[in-house]
């Protein structure tokens, strides 16, 4: 009895009532708190004593409606009042009210953090400034502390790692490797660096790796005003690290105030093996991975070495899903910028891939790497999209992503999606010439070389070697305005024997070809040792081709047998993947060499067949500026207008443009055509761009 009449006073005098208004009020002032007090540089320990406060002050709340009540005459005690005169009744209807507006504005709240974007509503300052939402990171490289040089890969892999995770949260903004990976370990002024990045905090650390011994260093700072918000040092054994990117992740979400879906929490903490051995060979094997992708001219250099390293991690743990996805991307960028297009080479990226998913079906970077397969190997585009939205929803703030998916959107012809997709990558890789320069490439093909123009010398600015990127832009002037001084330029600062040397090739070969400097043409082809020479387009087209060309207009004698020799290897690719349009295209161009005009005609229009522009809008359109130059050779100049003209209107922009019509020795023979000059005109014409319905 006596605890039914306690309960029945604790009702009759609001206690309950009372302690629900404090209790959301609390919760009100605490949320406020946490989420405008960034704006303003509030300490945090103003925030914490708030929560404490509030905490401390439920208790003497409690006793207070318990002890007091509201009259007519003011505040008096319980037991002053007689329960004839009492207005609790009065009381409780007012915090009633005064519940359910609170409530609302809770709800409110509630619906504002679920649906709002975070990004879109947490900044960390105001002026330019305020668009860097407040939970973003930078991960910049971290320190290599070990003695043996030799262990740099292991410091550079536990950033990327630890990277990787951050990314995969949706809540978060995570910058890309290839912009952080220019900056130091620990750069002298961290709020310069997160300006460049667009970024409110950095994460910097250094790893010592001894033996079976680590001993990493790490902390979270807050650019802006250069305070810690997080660190931490671990000392672990080498086969218990693993479980440390996974606790970084973690704690970082935790001070960032990330909200982790529990898919994500198991991604973010997820130990991809327990092999130590097999991890050590991946992450060696990332080191190789990431300089080619950094870079397209090392890739013959470079993955060559990484393709082993991950398949030894394979067979080291074979259940090891992330080195099976790394494998298989590894395979198709050798697909693709080797290249080499061999339906055995398409077999090994599909097998590794097939083995990651097997093992993990939600991987995203298999699924990443699958949709390369469909895009790089089949252009099958639809498949490809769905396989990069999969991957999309466990690596959220991968820049690969958009970015491919806007170079798909090139393909089929979006160029309004094109030119939206590699913006958007930019802003998740900042500092990486990547989707910069993949952005210039487009505006090119659309013939639009001004905006070309404006977008590779911002990809010069910000790359850590210009030299490549004002190579690139070197070409897409010569294509704007017919001016070969900055490509001779460019290309006359490579070392001999460098990488970049050797990898720009064909660069120096369309130099000297448009200098009617034949001679030079012919010694730099000769002396290349690749098989293929890639595009811009992606047309991989046979050295000796190129060479044969050479030959040709330099009146060697010798041409003649070296069509003959890319005769035989193109029509033994055609026995061997007849689906492919460039060795049709190598066959047209050797036909027509060796006076075969009938054949060079057939196999032009068979590559016109496998590569129609509505298959690919960019190579499609290359492939017909290419027959545009076979019926030159064999001296059917109306065809070659008619195809010229065809090609105009479509993304041909990297493969002809109106300077290069009368730069181009291959044109020679049609210049006085009466027909040429109108055909130059078309051709200063940009391409329209149509907004995607």
């Amino acid at each position: 009895m006596a605890a039914t009449s306690l309960l029945g006073e604790l009702k009759r005098r609001n206690v309950f009532r009372a302690s629900a208004l404090y209790a959301a009020a609390a919760w009100l002032l605490v949320q406020v708190a946490t989420q405008v007090f960034p704006f303003f540089h509030v300490p945090e320990w103003v925030v914490r004593w708030i929560i404490v406060a509030a905490v401390v002050g439920l208790p003497p709340f409690i006793a207070f409606a318990w002890f007091y009540e509201f009259t007519p005459e003011g505040l008096k005690r319980q037991s002053e009042v007689d329960l004839n005169e009492s207005i609790v009744h009065l009381t409780a209807r007012k915090l009633d009210r005064w519940i359910i507006v609170l409530l609302v504005f809770i709800a409110l709240l509630i619906v504002v953090q679920i649906f709002v974007p975070k990004h879109a509503t947490e900044s960390t300052d105001a002026g330019p400034a305020a668009d860097v939402p407040a939970k973003s990171i930078a991960v910049l490289p971290f320190e290599n502390l070990s003695k043996d040089e030799n262990n740099a890969y292991f410091a550079t892999g536990m950033q990327d790692e630890i990277l990787t995770r951050l990314a995969g949260i949706r809540d978060l903004k995570v910058i890309s490797r290839t912009s952080t990976a220019q900056y130091a370990s620990q750069p002298p002024n961290l709020k310069i660096v997160a300006e460049q990045l667009g970024v409110a905090t950095v994460l910097e650390g250094s790893v010592q790796k001894a033996g079976e011994l680590v001993h990493i260093n790490l902390q979270l700072i807050n650019a802006r005003n250069d305070s810690h918000l997080w660190a931490q040092s671990y000392n672990r054994e080498l086969k218990d690290i693993f479980a440390v990117e996974g606790e970084v992740a973690q704690s970082v979400a935790d001070a960032l105030k990330a909200q982790l879906m529990p898919a994500e929490v198991e991604r973010a903490t997820a130990v991809p093996t327990h092999n130590e051995a097999a991890y050590q060979l991946y992450l060696q094997a990332n080191a190789h991975f990431n300089r080619a992708l950094d870079q397209d001219v090392l890739v013959p250099r470079e993955l060559p070495q990484a393709i082993p390293l991950y398949q030894h991690a394979l067979d080291a743990d074979p259940q090891f899903a992330l080195a099976a996805a790394a494998l298989g991307r590894a395979h198709m960028h050798v697909y693709f910028y080797a290249p080499d297009r061999t339906d055995a080479r398409l077999a090994s990226a599909k097998t590794a891939i097939d083995r990651a998913l097997a093992l993990q079906p939600d991987l995203g970077e298999a699924h990443y790497a699958l949709a390369l397969y469909f895009y790089w190997g089949h252009r099958d585009y639809a498949r490809a999209v769905d396989e990069l939205h999969m991957a999309r929803q466990s690596i959220a703030n991968s820049a690969d992503v958009p970015r491919m998916l806007a170079a798909i959107a090139r393909r089929q012809g979006r160029a309004a999606d094109m030119i939206a997709g590699f913006q958007e990558a930019t802003l998740l890789d900042p500092r990486s010439s990547s989707a910069i320069d993949q952005l210039g490439l487009g505006y090119a093909a659309l013939r639009r070389y001004a905006d070309a123009d404006r977008a590779f010398a911002q990809a010069e600015e910000v790359t850590r070697d210009p030299v490549d990127e004002r190579v690139t832009r070197s070409q897409s002037l010569v294509l704007w305005k017919g001016d070969l001084a900055p490509m001779r330029s460019a290309l006359g600062s490579l070392e001999p024997g460098s990488d970049a040397y050797a990898g720009n090739a064909t660069g120096y070969f369309n130099l000297y070809w448009w200098s009617h400097d034949f001679a030079n043409a012919l010694r730099i082809s000769q002396n290349n040792s690749d098989d293929a020479w890639s595009d811009t387009a992606n047309i991989a087209l046979p050295r000796l081709l190129y060479v044969a060309w050479a030959q040709q207009a330099a009146n060697d004698p010798k041409a003649p047998e070296t069509y003959a020799a890319v005769r035989k290897t193109a029509t033994a690719a055609i026995g061997e993947q007849d689906e492919h349009a460039d060795p049709h295209v190598a066959l047209s161009f050797a036909a027509a060499g060796l006076g075969e005009k009938d054949e060079a005609i057939r196999e032009a229009r068979r590559a016109a067949e496998l590569l129609p522009t509505s298959r690919d809008a960019m190579s499609g359109a290359a492939v017909l500026v290419y027959i545009a130059q076979v019926y030159v050779r064999i001296g059917d100049y109306d065809a070659a207008f008619d195809t010229l003209r065809s090609a105009q209107p479509r993304l041909s922009g990297n493969a002809i443009s109106a300077a290069l019509l009368k730069l181009d020795a291959t044109w020679d023979p049609i210049r006085n055509d009466p027909r040429f000059a109108q055909l130059v005109m078309q051709f200063e014409q940009p391409v329209d761009i149509k907004p995607a319905p």
